[in-house]
């Protein structure tokens, strides 16, 4: 079964340069991530976003407390970068993020690839709903971080 998908875009008014460099800081992730979620980079600072670096992070999920790790497989400023789960609570996780110009300002791309234990009925119940749920958060603080 190939793995499922989320797909998300978002107009910001600024230059991709300035959205890129945002991403850039591992650690603002932590702001655009539900409070409800508890999310923490335990990588000690600084890191260097680069390919090939990992990040370590812990968050609650359903009240679980998992322990994530990702690494930059792709860093192609300012234009896109690749984070790949590397241990985590997903069978595979490909997040894609690409930052383009457009009227003056960033289209944001967000693609996702993830597979998870459960299948497709772990994504109708409970996954594919808190995804949504994260990104729209996401959308919504970078609204007003940007906007």
């Amino acid at each position: 079964m190939p793995p499922f998908t989320l797909e998300t875009t978002q107009w910001l008014p600024r230059q991709p340069e300035e959205i890129f460099f945002f991403y850039a800081d591992a650690f603002r992730l932590e702001e655009l991530t539900p409070p409800l979620l508890r999310f923490q980079v335990v990588t000690p600072p600084p890191i260097e976003m680069t390919a090939g670096v990992e990040i370590d992070y812990r968050l609650k999920l359903h009240g679980l407390p998992l322990k994530w790790r990702s690494r930059i497989t792709v860093w192609e400023p300012p234009h896109r970068f690749v984070d790949e789960q590397v241990k985590g609570p997903y069978r595979r996780w490909v997040h894609v993020h690409r930052f383009a110009p457009q009227d003056g300002g960033t289209l944001v791309k967000d693609y996702v690839e993830y597979d998870m234990l459960g299948g497709w009925l772990a994504d109708r119940l409970l996954v594919r709903n808190d995804l949504r749920r994260i990104f729209d958060f996401r959308r919504e603080r970078l609204a007003e971080i940007f906007g």
